[in-house]
């Protein structure tokens, strides 16, 4: 018995690990934006907030040079 418990313990892991794989699969890139430094009006592109000093300009863009409008698929 202890053998058939450890080949469902091993179909079991092997099961996540797909489920994990597939899942990671399917998910796509985050949005690129234009963001501008509050202080020195300077400007650049980022998927998240340089920081406080920073606010969102224009967006999203599918790509890093921000020119490509859209959501990444």
């Amino acid at each position: 018995m202890p053998v058939m418990r450890e080949n469902m313990k091993y179909k079991a892991i092997a099961l996540a690990l797909l489920a994990a794989i597939c899942t990671g699969a399917l998910a796509s890139g985050a949005p690129w934006y234009k963001w501008r430094n509050k202080l020195d009006r300077t400007i650049l592109c980022a998927k998240i907030s340089p920081g406080d000093a920073w606010e969102v300009v224009d967006g999203p863009y599918m790509e890093s040079r921000c020119r490509k409008p859209g959501n990444p698929q």
